[in-house]
C-alpha cells in the first residue's frame, strides 16, 4: 500500500478538494415514477492524494461520479445534498457553470476510451481542441501542447500519433490518449471510471503506474471508481466503500484493507482474497 504521510498531512492542513454532502437522487420513469438510487452519500476527496470509490456493480459509484460533473443521465434527479469543490458549491443543474468546471478544473477518464474519442477526427485534433477551448490559445500552440502531453503520458512517436484516428490506436494507447485529453488543461481533480476495464494485465499495470506517477508529479487529486480491490490496495491512499447507493465505510487504505469496520467491506475483502487479491 502507498505511504500515507503526505496525503494525511495535506488533508489535515488544507482540507479536502471535494466534499459530497448527504447527496441523494434517483431516476424518474416515463410514467413519472421516482426510484431513489443515491441515498445521503457523504465523503471527501483529500488534496494531492489518490482516493478510490469501490463497490460491486450497481452500487452507485459511477452515477455519483457522473453527478459530480453534472453529466448524469437526463432521467436522474438530485433530491438533496450538495457537492463542494475547492470550497464552493457545484450546481449540476446549471450547465453553463458546469461547463466552466468540466475539463478545465475537473476532468474525467471513462471506461471505454475508443467510445469516448470521436472516430471522425484525429487524436491530435481532439486533444488540441480541448486545449483551445479551455486555455484560449492559438491552433499552433494548442497542437504543440497536445503533442507534449501525449509524450507525457508515454505515447511513443507522439508527432505521428497526433495525425492518427482513434481506430488506429490499441486499447491501451487509446486510454493514454484519453488521459492526455483529460490532463491537457492541468485540472485540479482527475476522475477515473474503471480506466483499465478490458485491458490485459500488463497494460492495466502500465496505465495505473502512469496515473500514480502523474498524481504525484502533477500534484493532482485523483478519484478512482473501481470494483477491483487489488488495484485499490496497490495504488490508493483513501477508500470510500459503497453498496446500494449508500456509503458503508470510509478511511485510509490501510485502515479499510486491514481492519474493515463494515460487514459489507469485510465480505468484499474475503471474496477478493478468494480470488487472489493479497491482504
Amino acid at each position: 500500500m502507498p505511504t500515507l504521510t503526505g496525503a494525511v498531512r495535506s488533508f489535515v492542513e488544507t482540507g479536502p478538494i471535494l466534499e459530497v454532502v448527504d447527496y441523494s437522487g434517483g431516476f424518474t420513469s416515463g410514467a413519472g415514477e421516482f426510484t431513489p438510487v443515491l441515498k445521503r452519500v457523504a465523503f471527501s476527496v483529500p488534496r494531492a492524494a489518490f482516493t478510490a470509490i469501490v463497490g460491486e456493480t450497481g452500487s452507485g459509484k459511477t452515477l455519483m461520479a457522473l453527478s459530480i460533473l453534472g453529466i448524469a443521465p437526463r432521467s436522474f434527479r438530485r433530491t438533496a445534498g450538495s457537492v463542494r469543490f475547492q470550497g464552493a458549491d457545484l450546481v449540476p443543474d446549471d450547465d453553463k457553470a458546469m461547463r466552466r468546471v468540466r475539463g478545465a478544473q475537473i476532468s474525467m477518464v471513462f471506461q471505454d476510451a475508443r467510445a469516448s474519442l470521436n472516430p471522425v477526427f484525429t487524436v491530435g485534433y481532439q486533444i488540441s481542441d480541448v486545449c483551445r477551448l479551455h486555455r484560449h490559445v492559438g491552433r499552433k500552440e494548442a497542437w504543440q501542447m497536445a503533442e507534449n502531453m501525449l509524450e507525457r503520458v508515454r505515447v511513443p512517436e507522439p508527432g505521428r500519433r497526433m495525425r492518427q484516428y482513434p481506430h488506429e490506436f490499441s486499447g491501451g494507447m487509446a486510454q493514454r490518449a484519453q488521459l492526455a485529453m483529460a490532463l491537457i488543461c492541468h485540472p485540479s481533480l482527475l476522475v477515473l471510471d474503471e480506466p483499465t476495464t478490458g485491458l490485459d494485465v500488463t497494460i492495466q499495470a502500465d496505465i495505473l503506474d502512469l496515473v500514480v506517477d502523474l498524481t504525484a508529479s502533477e500534484g493532482l487529486s485523483t478519484l478512482l471508481i473501481t470494483h477491483d480491490l487489488g488495484i485499490v490496495a496497490e495504488t490508493c491512499d483513501f477508500v470510500v466503500v459503497m453498496k446500494e447507493g449508500e456509503v458503508r465505510e470510509t478511511g485510509t487504505c490501510e485502515q479499510v484493507m486491514t481492519a474493515p469496520a463494515s460487514p459489507y467491506t469485510q465480505q468484499l475483502l474475503a471474496d477478493s482474497r478468494l480470488a487472489g487479491v493479497p491482504r
